[in-house]
């Protein structure tokens, strides 16, 4: 059995007014697999799904092979991450 992918998250814009409430910043990088603690909960609540579907050979239709472009919900905030299933 292979081991499964590495999975990076990204921060790579804000759209909203305000700053995170969280404290995240444009450049914030995380390893799903050690570091998910520190990510927004709103934010990897929105995560999981296209997580799971990158980790397990799924790509998202529109998106780049292995990548998946998402936002926060906060309306405030809007942080636009990228996670990237590293090969």
């Amino acid at each position: 059995m292979s081991a499964r992918p590495r999975i990076s998250i990204e921060l790579i814009d804000r759209l909203g007014p305000l700053p995170c409430h969280r404290g995240h910043r444009i450049g914030d990088r995380y390893d799903f697999d050690t570091q998910r603690g520190q990510l927004c909960p709103m934010a990897a609540h929105v995560a999981f799904p296209y997580i799971d579907i990158l980790r397990y050979g799924g790509s998202i239709p529109g998106q780049h092979e292995g990548t998946a472009t998402f936002c926060c919900p906060d309306v405030e905030t809007i942080n636009v991450f990228r996670i990237v299933r590293d090969e």
